[in-house]
């Protein structure tokens, strides 16, 4: 992967170029659908709002992306902690816990997950983008399916990460702890496997360990159905009371995102839970870094660059996955492309035309944009940043 994002590329054998837009993953939808972008690469649930907008088309969603087989079961967002949370191992196990249960939840139940899930994150309203309105509901029916919720630590998904730390040095992003480390040397700073262990023993034998003394612990997550698995887990809660006693309990339901919970363990209260909603993965590191917060659900991206860059005594940590794939390729109605063959002509087309193909893109260095950079070059075609 790392031959494919060591930068910005200027040549081409027909000179065909892309123009990316570096912009705000929830403000896209309505540049394409006011013709600002021509496409944009993302994740859910912003793929799917296009569908259900008909404002685009998915291309390609990321774990089919060129070159072939490169992103089969990819990285994305991760369970986390602290060291201050890791100093109380038991809490950490049932939290860990609760994120496998949660991803079973949404396996088992999609659709009733999709509509927890719009709850959360627009009080099941309806989201407009410009002139365009969807349904909350409907958007996360068509997102929920295309994400791979997953909390096995496995060999490849480790592996994706590894893949992802090399393609960080090769844009000069990781800089410090991890510029060179070997695979061994990086899984020893960036995990503990310790509490997801524990979990699977745990659930595996139906029998949950009731920590000795009562906390308060924060979490932090995105405003993202990635962090589905949390959602469900509080919306539906008396499922999980019911079913595995072992349960976060909200101090009080309504409609919309949680802020205050109550973890419980075999029917014993365990700890006062906040919920905190970040801004992005690197506002929640900074927070995790400060002990603001002493968990979160975020992107594999910036607790590698947290972990790399750390400074002081507090360190983080990465549990376990809790969901791989989830991104997309993403074109106008209007375009002529239908997969990634037609997507290429198009571009060259564009190019002779000389008017290039813009496309969004949500950061550099994060996993969509390496995906998008390695798909363009695999196809000889140029990039190049668009001003705002």
């Amino acid at each position: 992967m790392v031959v494919f994002t060591a930068g910005c590329t200027d040549t081409g054998s027909d000179n065909a170029t892309v123009e990316i837009l570096y912009t705000g993953a929830g403000t896209m939808p309505g540049l394409l659908a006011t013709g600002q972008i021509d496409g944009y690469i993302n994740w859910q649930p912003f793929v799917a709002v296009a569908l259900e907008g008909d404002i685009g088309k998915v291309i390609s969603y990321s774990q089919d992306l060129p070159p072939k087989g490169t992103w089969t079961n990819h990285t994305c967002c991760v369970f986390g902690a602290n060291s201050k949370a890791l100093e109380d191992p038991e809490i950490a196990s049932s939290l860990s816990a609760l994120m496998i249960l949660g991803n079973k939840y949404i396996n088992d139940n999609p659709d009733n997950a999709a509509v927890l899930t719009a709850d959360w994150l627009f009080s099941s309203q309806n989201m407009t983008y410009g002139n365009v309105t969807v349904s909350s509901v409907d958007v996360m029916k068509t997102s929920i399916p295309t994400i791979k919720f997953s909390s096995e630590v496995t060999e490849s998904w480790m592996d994706s990460n590894e893949a992802f730390i090399l393609s960080q040095r090769e844009l000069g992003l990781v800089t410090s702890k991890l510029a060179t480390t070997s695979a061994d040397e990086s899984a020893e700073l960036l995990y503990d496997f310790g509490p997801y262990e524990s979990a699977v023993a745990q659930i595996e034998s139906g029998t949950f360990i009731t920590p000795d003394a009562t906390s308060t612990i924060s979490i932090g997550y995105l405003p993202s159905d990635h962090h589905a698995p949390l959602f469900v887990l509080l919306k539906d809660w008396e499922y999980f009371k019911d079913t595995y006693n072992c349960y976060l309990k909200p101090v009080t339901e309504k409609t919309g995102k949680i802020t205050d919970a109550e973890l419980y363990i075999n029917g014993q209260k365990i700890a006062d839970v906040k919920l905190v909603e970040g801004t992005g993965g690197p506002q929640l590191m900074t927070l995790l870094q400060q002990n603001a917060i002493q968990y979160a659900l975020a992107g594999t991206p910036p607790f590698i660059s947290a972990v790399d860059k750390s400074t002081g005594d507090m360190s983080l940590k990465i549990l376990s996955p809790i969901m791989l794939e989830g991104s997309g390729l993403v074109a106008s109605v209007s375009s002529p492309a239908n997969d990634w063959d037609s997507f290429v002509a198009w571009v060259k087309a564009r190019s002779a035309e000389g008017k290039n193909v813009v496309l969004g893109d949500p950061q550099l260095g994060s996993i969509q944009d390496v995906q998008l950079k390695a798909a363009l070059e695999s196809a000889s075609i140029a990039y190049v940043v668009k001003s705002a």
